[in-house]
Formats: structure tokens, C-alpha cells, sequence
């Protein structure tokens, strides 16, 4: 058997992941993240400073978090521990910050680095706060997802969040390069091939290294794959992007203000990677019908319609079919004339209705089944607006004590214009007529 791993090259040793050769050895070589390290980073002036405190570092996989977390406690003589929160519990927290306070007796300091710190629940991140008020340890927390969210807010007043960016194609590129160069070997690949390996990383460093790693693997000698080879060979990897996490998140935000904008191509865009990655369409649907009535509304009434035709068509047809029911729908929305009258409406009369409490209607609008009611002034004085000239009372009909308010704005587009005219006409025999 030994005869075999050594026929394989395996020998002794197990090879070390690409990624892992490839880590920096100095903050000057981490790419992609030029607002930290660079020569004008956040990061470079807090070491040049000697100020470095706990820190948050916040950032999709793959660039660069843990790297720099290390590099940090080289840079500033400080001992690297390193937990993490999907592993640990209360016994190891407080192990770790046992031997803390020891080496800190020896004058030596800590880097407690903490991976996927958002997994601590409330009182494991409130336990951080001793040791990191007292100096006993230096926090630096690093997790993908937002730490406003998931993060304790006397955490993170005694921590900087610091946000690292998703790598973008040059540093992807610059990665694959040096790749090459520690391998003394050029990628098997086309040019075009090797863009879409890039666009095929998402931003992720250490995913583009192990596309790298696959594409070595499978290329025969002086094969050269193209673009079908490539995504034959690395049979596509999977989007990243997680129901429950911010990819989710980000992306519903993104489709929803490609809507708002008016752009149905970049909205077509996100539909469709939100679809690929797994989303639920019937999440799609209700945030679609979301869009009609908060940044369409009246300007066309219809989109309403569509939209819950859509989420039926779905219904009926399942995917893949009725996902161009969702993708018909997404396109209405962002050609639709545009408003949001009604969400602002809407918004305000809540919150004049909080304030004003308990106000009763005007005695007039209300009905009178008993004859105290009646004694009381109730209905007296209403006037049926059908019967009213232009079947327009113009009566009050808000609280007494708080009068006539004006929540609903219609814009000059779509429908709301002919809305408008009609309010304006309203308020218009209102006036002459002296209602208030």
C-alpha cells in the first residue's frame, strides 16, 4: 500500500490546499482589501499608530478575514488564539481567557480571534466584554453576516467593524497569477475560460484557488479547456448565497430596486440568480406584490392584479414553468409608471392614528340603533352623498379634536394623474361650499 501512495506522489506528507500556500505572509500581500492594508488603509495607520484595539471583521467568505487576523498578531507581538464560536461553548471561553490573564502576568498580550462570532448567542458575546474592558485580550471577531443584526449592541460599542469587500476580478485574477508562479505551471486554460473561472469565484479568493486546484487536476497533457470544458470539468460551482443569510438578503434588495428604477433588465438579472440559487418563488411573489402596492400603487392599479396572478400561474404550474409567470410580473413592475403615494399615505395615517388614541368619530357618520343614541346627537346632520349635488357632501369625517388631515398625495404619473384631478376637484366643492 505504501509502495502505492508513493507511485502517486502522495509520500509522506499530505499536500496543502492551494489557499493554504498561498496565504500571505504580510498584510502588504492580502488583495482585494487595498481601504485596510493599503498604504493608506484603515488597518496599516492603526498598527503605525500602535493603537490597535478589538475589531469586527465583517465580509463574504473568502477574503481575507482570517488571514489578516494573523498577520495583525505578528505585526504587533501579540499570542494568536484562535476559536471558533461553531465549536465552542462557555468551559472553552472561559479556558481561553484563564490563559489570558497568565500570559498577561508575563507581560505578554492576546489576539483572540473568533471565527463566525455571530454563532456566540447573547450571553457567550456579552462574556467577551470583561477581558476585552480590562485589556486581557485584543477581540478581533470575524463573521459573514451583518453584525447590526446579530451582534450585541455593548459588543459592538466596544469594537470597529471593519468591511471587507468581495474580491473583485482584478484580485481574482492577481490570486490565479501567483497560483501559477508557486506551481511553476500556466492554468490549462483559454482566455475566455479563464474569465468565466474568474465571473465562477464570486468574489470568494479561496474558491477561485480550488477551481484552480480542479482544473489542474483533471487537465491530460497539453489539454487546453475552454469555456463548455471548463464548466464541464468544474461542473459549475454552486452560487453562494444562503436562504437564511444576508446573500438572501442582499439580493431581494437588489431585484427590489431594480423595480423601483425602472430597469426590468437588471431586474430579469436578480430574478433569475435568485431562482437559480434555490430561493423559494413564493417568496419572490409576495415581495413582487410587495412592489405593486408600495412603489406603484395607483399609478396603475393593475400591477396588483398581475402580481397575484403571477403567484397563481405559479401555483397552477410549478417550476419550471411558472417561473415565467414571476419573470412576466418583475417586468410590469419595472415598466409600470411608478409611485409610492400610498405607502407614504399609508405611513402617515398610522402614525397620526397612534397619536390621536381613542378620538371618537364625529357624532354625525355614526348610526343610532337605540334612542339614547339618538338623543345623544348621533347621525344628526349627516347628509347621504348620493343625494348631494356631483354626489358630493363634503362632510368631515375625522375626529373633531383632530381635523381633516391630508395623508394621500397622488404623483403626475400613470393613474394617480386622473386621481389627482379628482381630489382636486373634491377639495374644489369642498371650499365653495365652506366644509372644512
Amino acid at each position: 500500500m505504501a509502495d502505492l501512495f508513493e507511485a502517486a506522489g502522495l509520500g509522506d506528507e499530505v499536500p496543502r490546499p492551494l489557499a493554504d500556500r498561498l496565504r500571505p505572509h504580510a498584510l502588504s500581500e492580502v488583495v482585494g482589501q487595498d481601504h485596510l492594508v493599503g498604504p493608506d488603509g484603515v488597518l496599516t495607520r492603526m498598527i503605525e499608530a500602535h493603537s490597535l484595539g478589538s475589531l469586527i471583521l465583517w465580509g463574504p467568505p473568502g477574503t481575507g478575514k482570517t488571514t489578516v487576523a494573523r498577520l495583525l498578531a505578528h505585526v504587533t507581538d501579540l499570542h494568536f488564539e484562535q476559536i471558533s464560536a461553531i465549536f465552542s461553548g462557555v468551559a472553552d471561553l472561559k479556558k481561553v481567557f484563564e490563559q489570558a490573564r497568565a500570559r498577561r502576568i508575563t507581560g505578554k498580550g492576546t489576539l483572540l480571534f473568533v471565527d463566525e462570532i455571530h454563532r456566540f448567542n447573547r450571553a457567550q458575546q456579552d462574556s467577551f466584554l470583561p477581558v476585552m474592558e480590562d485589556g486581557t485580550v485584543t477581540l478581533v471577531g470575524a463573521t459573514t453576516e451583518n453584525p447590526s443584526f446579530e451582534l450585541n449592541a455593548a459588543l459592538l460599542s466596544r469594537a470597529r467593524v471593519l468591511v471587507f469587500k468581495p474580491l473583485d476580478g482584478e484580485a481574482i485574477a492577481h490570486l490565479l497569477e501567483r497560483a501559477e508562479a508557486i506551481d511553476k505551471r500556466a492554468l490549462p486554460l483559454t482566455a475566455e475560460a479563464r474569465a468565466a473561472l474568474v465571473n465562477m469565484a464570486d468574489g470568494d479568493g479561496r474558491a477561485a484557488l480550488t477551481l484552480a486546484e480542479e482544473v489542474w487536476r483533471a487537465a491530460r497533457a497539453g489539454e487546453v479547456f475552454d469555456v463548455a470544458g471548463l464548466a464541464e470539468v468544474v461542473q459549475r460551482r454552486a452560487p453562494i448565497y444562503d436562504k437564511s443569510e444576508d446573500g438572501h438578503y442582499n439580493l431581494i434588495s437588489a431585484l427590489h430596486k431594480a423595480v423601483r428604477g425602472s430597469d426590468p433588465d437588471a431586474a430579469l438579472y436578480y430574478l433569475a440568480r435568485m431562482l437559480d440559487a434555490g430561493e423559494s418563488p413564493l417568496f419572490l411573489a409576495r415581495r413582487i406584490t410587495r412592489m405593486a402596492s408600495e412603489d406603484i400603487g395607483n399609478a396603475d392599479p393593475q400591477a396588483l392584479v398581475v402580481a397575484n396572478a403571477a403567484k397563481d400561474a405559479y401555483d397552477f404550474l410549478g417550476s419550471p414553468e411558472g417561473e415565467l409567470a414571476l419573470a412576466q410580473a418583475v417586468v410590469y413592475m419595472a415598466t409600470a409608471p411608478k409611485s409610492n403615494a400610498i405607502y407614504k399615505a399609508f405611513s402617515g395615517a398610522k402614525r397620526v392614528a397612534k397619536e390621536a388614541g381613542s378620538l371618537m368619530p364625529p357624532k354625525h357618520i355614526l348610526n343610532a340603533p337605540t334612542k339614547l343614541m339618538k338623543a345623544e346627537g348621533y347621525t344628526a346632520g349627516y347628509r347621504y352623498d348620493h343625494d348631494e349635488p356631483d354626489a358630493f357632501s363634503g362632510q368631515n369625517y375625522f375626529p373633531e379634536a383632530l381635523g381633516r388631515q391630508s395623508f394621500y398625495h397622488p404623483v403626475e404619473r400613470g393613474f394617480e394623474r386622473e386621481i389627482k384631478k379628482r381630489m382636486d376637484y373634491w377639495a374644489r366643492l369642498r371650499a365653495e361650499r365652506g366644509e372644512k
